[in-house]
């Protein structure tokens, strides 16, 4: 209830030399109180006069920091809010990438099968004549087989003991006879190849066999005919062709 009019009136007896509680005591006694209230309620008045529009202002503020407040935990729960949102859309974005990556890894996978696939049917469009041929040789070989295998049966039976000239003779004999009683057989028909294979013929040549096609013959007689074979071998070769040839399979030689 102080004014400023109340301690406009009080500051002539404030300014005082003698007003103060030591002057007060010696007058009033056990009232000097008084005095002392006096110039605290002006002293209070004054400073008042300064901290109400502080605690207004404070007031003021602390309402706008509510306000402030109230806005923020309202943007908090948005932000929140979308947050969420953005993390379920990322999952969504997550995914999707992982299933776009899935199928690009399936169409790579696509593309280098097709390659390899067209690279085979155009290697199997190569093989494709190279088959024919082969089928159409096969066939032919089943048709010639029967003539064939008589032809080499002969050669094996019949031509041990003659020279090149008169095997290739019986052959020629034998291939006319066939013609005339209609029995078909190979016309460019290799008795060594029918009878006997490379590899063979290389370890007789290793063994000391000579390599040529009548001591190849005669390889392929001593070995597939059924009858003892007797050679006749001034040079020895076919000899030391068969120790090396039976070496390991117990030969006994008498000298």
């Amino acid at each position: 209830s102080i004014t400023g009019e109340t301690v406009e009136l009080l500051e002539p007896y404030l300014d005082m030399e003698d007003y103060n509680l030591e002057t007060a005591k010696k007058v009033c006694g056990n009232v000097a109180g008084l005095c002392s209230w006096t110039q605290a309620m002006a002293y209070f008045y004054g400073i008042n006069k300064e901290v109400l529009p502080l605690k207004a202002n404070l007031a003021l503020q602390e309402g706008r920091l509510a306000a402030a407040q109230m806005e923020l935990n309202n943007a908090q729960i948005q932000l929140d809010e979308k947050q969420m949102e953005l993390d379920q859309v990322q999952a969504m974005y997550d995914m999707a990438m992982k299933e776009k990556q899935a199928l690009l890894d399936d169409a790579e996978a696509c593309r280098r099968k097709m390659n390899n696939a067209t690279a085979l049917i155009e290697g199997l469009g190569g093989e494709k004549l190279r088959w024919t041929a082969s089928s159409k040789n096969f066939q032919n070989q089943i048709i010639n087989l029967v003539g064939n295998v008589l032809l080499a049966t002969g050669f094996l039976s019949y031509s041990g003991p003659f020279n090149q000239e008169y095997r290739n003779l019986l052959l020629q004999l034998w291939k006319r006879e066939m013609d005339n009683s209609k029995i078909p057989y190979s016309n460019d028909l290799n008795l060594t190849g029918m009878l006997v294979d490379n590899a063979t013929v290389g370890e007789w040549n290793l063994q000391g066999l000579p390599n040529d096609d009548l001591s190849i013959q005669n390889g392929i007689i001593v070995t597939k005919a059924s009858r003892y074979p007797l050679l006749i071998d001034p040079q020895g070769q076919g000899k030391i062709w068969i120790k090396n040839k039976e070496k390991n399979n117990g030969l006994q030689v008498n000298s």
